[in-house]
């Protein structure tokens, strides 16, 4: 099976508590909302102690054209990314050897933050010395489940070419698409939750041997899932001044209800129980989202502790979050044999969902 052998993360420079962004909220809503004080709240319930962005404070107080926010993502993007790419084939947590870049066949790139063409993958090679013949598999739009759905499509690539060594590269610059002049309350939600990641992940096929000299999760199965007629519980509403966030109330409630029967159907078929599940690598979608996560499928605080403190320290970076909870995982001396389930869920509405199963 195909297995995943390193990840290498990228964390943007301009670090902000969640006391000095509650601060600038209440700047930028305090004329729009008349309980202003009692929205804010919702800064300190989310439990997040700090995020990372590409832009300073003073940047997200002016005003920006959906050009200018752009290039900033093209920008930082192929900078981001470039570190993450690095640290993940040179991560000798993981890896008994560095990988050389041209043995990597191809790049999947994963982000919903901002649009290139060239897309951001072919930028990214004329910066590091990988093959004039690596494939590029960009992919756009899946928002928070494209980190899960990324590995889910290098995992389908593996198994049909097993000695492949492929690199998955999630960039999502959240703040960028921040909406000074947005006084909805999806925006000041987005404004207490979102932030700025970058994560490579290396998978490889069954054939490659000898990469790891440590237990790593083999990925076993995967389901892509969609909720039909859902398109307005996430998303971008695109408009002249650029992206802005589309971000239902009913997230957690949905999650509840719609969440265990779709994972329990995915592991009945691959002869499973949630009683089989020891590790749960979820995308921290926000406190509630991870509360939902719990309930639905009666889990305890053991198993989200990594998607609570990557939450905790990160904020949800979008797709990226996710590999960001799995590299605290992988850090982690796990025995052969357990099982583990890959979450998370994004636009449309839809899950992504892996199992996988830690090996030598």
């Amino acid at each position: 099976m195909p297995k995943i052998t390193s990840v290498g993360v990228c964390v943007p420079p301009h670090a902000l508590t969640q006391t000095t962004t509650v601060e600038f909220a209440r700047e930028m809503f305090e004329d729009s909302f008349k309980d202003i004080s009692r929205l804010l709240t919702v800064f300190e319930n989310g439990q997040i102690k700090k995020r990372n962005f590409a832009k300073n404070l003073e940047w997200f107080k002016e005003d920006h054209t959906f050009e200018d926010r752009n290039n900033a993502y093209i920008e930082h993007a192929v900078e981001y990314s470039l570190e993450a790419i690095k640290n993940c084939l040179s991560n000798d947590e993981y890896l008994s050897e560095s990988v050389p870049y041209e043995e990597i066949e191809a790049i999947f790139f994963i982000s919903t933050t901002g649009i290139s063409t060239p897309s951001i993958d072919a930028k990214i090679m004329n910066h590091l010395p990988f093959s004039p013949h690596t494939k590029r598999i960009p992919i756009w739009g899946l928002g928070c489940a494209g980190g899960a759905a990324g590995l889910s499509r290098a995992y389908d690539y593996c198994l049909a070419y097993p000695n492949a060594k492929v690199l998955v590269v999630s960039v999502e610059l959240c703040g960028l698409t921040f909406q000074k002049n947005d006084r909805s309350k999806s925006n000041l939600i987005g404004t207490s939750l979102f932030a700025d990641g970058v994560a490579a992940v290396l998978v490889a096929g069954n054939e490659v041997k000898g990469l790891n000299n440590t237990s790593i999760p083999f990925i076993q199965a995967t389901q892509s899932t969609l909720m039909p007629d859902s398109e307005d519980v996430m998303g971008w509403d695109i408009k002249n001044e650029g992206l802005y966030v589309i971000f239902s109330k009913d997230i957690p409630n949905i999650i509840t209800e719609w969440l265990k029967p779709n994972v329990e159907k995915f592991l009945h078929e691959n002869g499973l129980e949630l009683s089989d599940i020891k590790h749960f690598i979820a995308h921290p979608g926000g406190k509630k989202v991870i509360q939902a996560y719990e309930d639905s499928l009666g889990f305890t605080q053991h198993h989200t502790k990594h998607s609570q403190t990557i939450l905790q320290e990160y904020g949800n970076m979008s797709s990226a979050t996710v590999y960001y909870v799995l590299n605290e995982f992988m850090k982690e001396d796990i025995p052969d044999g357990e099982y583990g389930i890959i979450a998370a869920l994004g636009p449309g509405f839809s899950s992504e969902l892996l199992l996988v199963k830690w090996g030598i």
